[in-house]
């Protein structure tokens, strides 16, 4: 088997698995089903997707059947969405929040369109869906990537509005058919960049992103990456992680994270230094990056695993139960002290009384003597 037969092999295994894992594409959920009508230039006829050998210049129509068993009709709406990488190392072929980097010769979203914005399948009817595939005149080297994405048209959220309601949370599901293009069988080399090093937050979680980018039309499959982020000219390792059995799509970047582990960033200078594996192949880079106080505070302040600190707080809270402690023992002295001073007055007071008392006394006796 040729190494593009392998790849294309390996592509349709995983797509099998996305398909299995993502809820879009959860069958029990949807009022119809899809089936690809294979044409006659698919490299292998077994696969399920749309897996084509096109010619530079070259038009056709794809066809998907679509079956509606229910009672009433179902309108869907097609889109075409090129295959992109997610932050956990997971090709999408549905709608993301990623795109192609500007390595790409082409974008497939450009090349495969639907005919028709909707589609409605009559109650217990069925009706096909048709694309058109247009294909550049200079041909393209490599693969081209994407997915035909079929999801029912959302009619309540019209519905609603016209009601005046609130809008609740729904999930969404929809099919997802995957589409890759060739032109050749030549071999495509592989070419692994890291773009750039900056701290982010992933679920409100600090973390050091590195901006990986997969330069060529082709997948990069049974990524491996191994990192470490250390102080500018330090040999310790504050962060690590590693991560296997990853892919990325032709002509993508992904962001991949390196966890804090609920550590708060600290501003200053780093280095990520990574070791990449893919297909027997191997990329080894060291990057310096810089984490600014200000971004620092703003990603802390966000963190919901970083441990506030308090400090600040129990200072200013012990602060004032010394003041006010002080407040009391002054208070309580200052008191203590004028009731002596009032008792002390009073003693003077009665003692002065007696003494007028007993000189009255006294004059009262001499008086009487004299009188005798």
């Amino acid at each position: 088997m040729s190494n593009l037969k392998k790849k294309i092999a390996f592509l349709c295994i995983i797509f099998i698995g996305v398909l299995s894992l993502i809820p879009q594409v959860n069958a029990s959920q949807l009022k119809f089903s899809v089936e690809p009508i294979i044409p006659e230039n698919q490299n292998d006829l077994s696969k399920t997707y749309f897996d084509l050998r096109v010619k530079p210049e070259e038009k056709q129509v794809l066809k998907v059947h679509m079956r509606n068993d229910t009672d009433k009709e179902v309108t869907v709406e097609p889109s075409v969405h090129a295959a992109t990488t997610n932050i956990n190392g997971v090709v999408e072929y549905g709608e993301s929040n990623t795109k192609l980097n500007k390595t790409s010769q082409y974008n497939i979203e450009e090349i495969v369109k639907p005919a028709v914005k909707e589609v409605t399948i009559p109650a217990n009817g069925a009706t096909d869906l048709e694309l058109t595939v247009e294909v550049p005149k200079d041909g393209f080297n490599g693969i081209l990537a994407g997915g035909i994405t079929l999801k029912e048209k959302d009619t309540h959220k019209e519905k609603k509005k016209q009601e005046g309601q609130g809008l609740a949370i729904e999930n969404k599901y929809a099919y997802v058919v995957a589409v890759v293009l060739n032109e050749s069988e030549t071999q495509v080399d592989s070419e692994l960049k890291l773009e750039k090093v900056a701290p982010n937050q992933v679920n409100a979680r600090n973390v050091i992103n590195a901006t990986l980018q997969n330069t060529k039309p082709k997948y990069m499959n049974q990524l491996s990456i191994d990192s470490k982020v250390t102080k500018k000219g330090d040999k310790e390792v504050l962060y690590a992680s590693k991560k296997e059995g990853m892919q990325m799509a032709p002509n993508t970047s992904f962001d991949y994270p390196v966890s804090l582990n609920g550590e708060k960033l600290k501003a200053g200078d780093y280095t990520l230094s990574m070791t990449a594996k893919s297909m027997g192949e191997t990329w080894k880079f060291k990057k310096d990056f810089t984490i600014k106080s200000e971004v620092a505070k703003a990603f802390n302040e966000k963190d919901v695993t970083v441990k506030k600190d308090y400090t600040w707080l129990y200072i200013l809270i012990g602060s004032l139960l010394i003041l006010i402690a002080i407040f009391l023992i002054w208070f309580i002295i200052r008191k203590k002290k004028k009731e002596k001073q009032k008792r002390e007055e009073q003693r003077k007071k009665e003692q002065r009384r007696r003494n007028a008392k007993r000189k009255r006394n006294a004059q009262k006796m001499k008086q009487q003597e004299r009188n005798q």
